[in-house]
């Protein structure tokens, strides 16, 4: 499994909170920095499923298993693929908060591009089903 993790850090911002909001939810293995129109983009990556035990943990401890698992569904892209963002702000304090729509945060989201074999173990290792608030199936982590 590979992952991406793009996030803007715009004038107005801060790069080290920027990047301590991409580390709350994310363990890259390699930071670099590129430019962009309105600042600088951070793009994170990492191979296996260690780097996203964070955003797995924010979850699970927030019990927002369905409702992931419902916004990651609609960011499966082909066979292989899954896009999603989180907030910026949200992540800065630890929490997940899932962006649906353009301009849902101010700031800029954290947008994450997950490229796996086996996009369904992939969703029911990070947000598995659940029934009456229980997990109902967990998966092992994906390749």
């Amino acid at each position: 499994m590979k992952v991406e993790a793009v996030v803007e850090v715009r004038y107005t911002e801060d790069k080290a909170k920027v990047l301590k909001a991409l580390e709350n939810v994310f363990t890259p293995k390699r930071v670099e920095e590129r430019e962009s129109d309105s600042g600088m983009l951070l793009v994170a990556s990492c191979e296996g499923a260690g780097c996203l035990e964070k955003l797995r943990s924010a979850i699970w401890r927030q019990g927002i298993q369905d409702a992931a698992r419902s916004v990651l569904s609609k960011g499966v892209v082909g066979e292989d693929t899954v896009v999603f963002s989180v907030n910026k702000q949200a992540a800065y304090v630890g929490v997940v908060s899932f962006v649906t729509e353009p301009g849902e945060s101010p700031l800029g989201p954290i947008t994450f591009t997950v490229k796996t074999n086996n996009v369904r173990q992939f969703l029911d290792w990070l947000a598995p089903r659940t029934y009456r608030g229980r997990v109902y199936y967990e998966a092992p982590p994906p390749d």
